[in-house]
């Protein structure tokens, strides 16, 4: 015994150094449902009975809106397989009173003969009953899991980007997305608790009826077999949850050995033995905690059983002398050990189900929270419509703080974006420029200010016109793990049957070759791991994600954050020239770049620090002005320099856009 705590202590040690080493501790998920972790293994069954009301409700509510035909029948049937136990056991005990009567034994066989007939009857009923309650039960769960689902994400959808972006909020989203499929798991075992109850209900409720006096044997035996179950239950889930950390370490070890993308480190810096090592040590805890939890729950059961047993022995001692006394004739005791083994089993049933109800029902909470909290933090509805066609965006003292945080990130900024013009946003990183992008998008709120498009206030203004009018390229645009088509369709999904659209869009982005090239051309999934699955490098990414900006064509403003970051000089200098194409046409685009070289096609020029706006004019304009240490002229000359030109020279009047830098002297 002694060696084997040592070398179970030994593998903790081992495995806690892993943790620490790799993760810098246990591996402790920062998500929404993480809050539920442990706590259906330590509640008490004040708790349990408490917390049950609100959600089981909530999912009844849901099922009577998803079929409230096929809850009825799931109700009735369970009624009625509880009626049918009782009267089962009533039947049977009134067939030994007639079995067991005085008289002829053929006489005795056809008095008790309809009783016999009632219980097949009633017995092939409960079957039916069982048989709907089943298919009703099935028919239940996807409409509820399914109508949970929408619900979660009518809320995802049509909350506000900062709400996506507020830890709190999206916490309770993050949790919220497992009651799906906890609301459906809650109605199947809703019904093997209501199954359970009533069961136990008919069993007492015989006894009663039998004799008073036989119901304290029901709890002798029951009581030390529901202490087993709950005992037994509560140490599972406390051990899952002690070492579902390991599990989580394991998992993502797993990931990093097969992965890819880790592959050539692995290799190169044989990492191999390393994190095979850390694998082991890991794996073997596991082990070594389901080995101690199988003893252990051994030893439960074993006790229990022989309470039980003591119990049981002690119940048929006391019919037996009531039957020896003549208190109860012997089809009485016949039909109360029916009844009570009825009862028992009932009893532990209902435990192992509750622990899991109660489980459950923390999942369900997080929805009844997120439908309180979703309507506050939603995207406002209704408004005055933003005018169609080129309009002036214009922006006076706008100011913005992110909650939690102290400084402000956009603080008095005043600009103006006319149609057909091309406006530069440029700054260091952290300047407020991506957080300005989205003030100007609609996905933030300034705090103070306004902002206005064809002279509709954005406070006023109806938020679908609004963003119908905009079309987004961000730094971070989503590589959709879809087809290639379905990536460009993204842009405008109002128009899904325009393939020539889609191509056209694609050919103006230079995406076409990129897409023609593909193994399954359109039709090609734009991720590994699926049949007709291929990748695609980051330039040929922002291609199809210009390809999408393009192909809103409603869109009369486009906001291109960092639209040239993963491209190379020539791609990167034709992209340059179709957004100063487009601006042609009479559509307005807010560019936002670190590539000095790409401000020159640009009409006006923001330079923004620390929130504020510190210089701002034409590209000649800010070159003109004396040398300030970051400002534009020095930032400019910086990059130049970075490319291997020693002085700049003043623009021309009108800058060729595909020139990177001139080489002579600034005056």
């Amino acid at each position: 015994m002694i060696r084997r705590r040592r070398a179970v202590s030994g593998v903790q040690e081992d495995s806690a150094r892993a943790d620490q080493l790799l993760f810098g501790g246990p591996l402790v998920y920062d998500f929404g449902f993480a809050r539920h972790d442990g706590k259906a293994g330590t509640a008490s069954a004040l708790q349990w009975v408490r917390s049950l009301p609100a959600p089981l409700g909530l999912v009844l509510g849901l099922a009577a809106r998803a079929d409230r035909s096929a809850l009825a029948q799931v109700l009735l049937a369970e009624l009625g397989q509880g009626l049918s136990r009782a009267f089962l056991l009533l039947a049977a005990n009134r067939a030994l009173l007639q079995l067991f009567a005085g008289g002829p034994t053929a006489q005795r066989i056809h008095a008790s003969l309809p009783v016999l007939v009632a219980i097949g009857a009633v017995s092939a009923f409960s079957a039916l009953l069982s048989a709907m309650s089943t298919a009703s039960t099935g028919r239940l769960e996807p409409r509820i899991e399914n109508a949970v689902t929408q619900e979660i994400l009518h809320h995802a959808v049509n909350a506000q980007l900062a709400a996506m972006e507020d830890e709190g909020f999206h916490r309770i989203l993050d949790s919220a997305r497992f009651a799906a499929d906890y609301a459906k798991r809650l109605i199947g075992q809703g019904v093997a608790v209501l199954n359970s109850v009533v069961s136990l209900i008919a069993a007492g409720g015989v006894l009663a009826t039998l004799d008073w006096r036989l119901m304290p044997l029901l709890l002798l035996i029951a009581v030390p077999r529901a202490w087993g179950s709950i005992r037994s239950a509560r140490r599972r889930y406390l051990s899952i949850q002690s070492w579902l950390t390991h599990i989580r370490a394991i998992n993502a070890l797993l990931g990093l050995l097969t992965s890819k993308d880790a592959a050539p480190e692995v290799r190169v810096h044989q990492l191999g033995d390393f994190l095979t090592d850390q694998y082991r040590a890991m794996a073997e805890r596991s082990e070594a905690e389901q080995t101690r939890l199988a003893r252990e729950r051994a030893g439960t059961n074993l006790l229990a059983s022989a309470l039980s047993g003591a119990a049981t022995l002690i119940t048929y001692a006391v019919l037996l002398l009531l039957l020896i006394h003549g208190q109860v004739a012997i089809a009485v005791a016949g039909t109360a050990a029916l009844a009570i083994r009825t009862g028992v089993g009932s009893i532990g049933t209902l435990v192992t189900q509750l622990n899991t109800v109660y489980d459950s029902s923390l999942y369900v909470a997080d929805l009844a929270e997120l439908r309180e909290v979703g309507p506050r933090r939603a995207i406002p509805t209704g408004g005055t419509p933003v005018p169609d066609g080129p309009q002036l965006l214009e922006l006076k003292d706008v100011r913005f703080t992110y909650d939690g945080r102290t400084e402000p990130a956009v603080q008095g900024i005043s600009l103006s974006v006319a149609p057909g013009q091309v406006v530069a946003l440029v700054g260091a990183n952290g300047a407020g420029k991506t957080t300005l992008a989205k003030i100007i998008c609609g996905l933030l709120g300034a705090d103070d200010g306004s902002m206005s498009w064809g002279g509709v206030d954005f406070a006023a203004a109806d938020r679908a016109t609004w963003f119908s009018r905009i079309a987004l390229l961000g730094q971070d645009f989503e590589r959709w793990p879809l087809s290639a088509r379905c990536n460009v369709l993204m842009g405008d999904v109002e128009r899904p049957d325009d393939d020539a659209g889609i191509a056209e869009a694609a050919r103006r982005a230079g995406a076409l070759a990129t897409v023609t090239a593909l193994p399954h051309g359109w039709d090609t999934i734009l991720t590994r791991g699926y049949l007709r699955g291929a990748d695609v490098s980051g330039g040929q990414w922002q291609k199809i994600g210009l390809a999408r900006s393009l192909f809103r064509e409603k869109a009369e403003l486009l906001v291109a954050d960092e639209p040239t970051a993963a491209l190379d000089a020539a791609s990167e200098i034709d992209t340059f020239r179709k957004l100063r194409s487009l601006a042609e046409t009479g559509k307005s685009v807010i560019l936002i770049t670190h590539r000095l070289a790409a401000t020159r096609l640009a009409d006006v020029i923001y330079v923004i620090d620390n929130g504020v706006v510190t210089e701002s004019g034409t590209h000649g304009e800010l070159l003109g002005r004396p040398l300030v240490p970051g400002g534009y002229r020095d930032l400019y000359q910086r990059q130049a320099t970075e490319y291997g030109v020693a002085h700049l020279s003043p623009p021309r009047a009108n800058p060729d856009t595909t020139t990177v830098c001139d080489t002579s002297e600034v005056k």
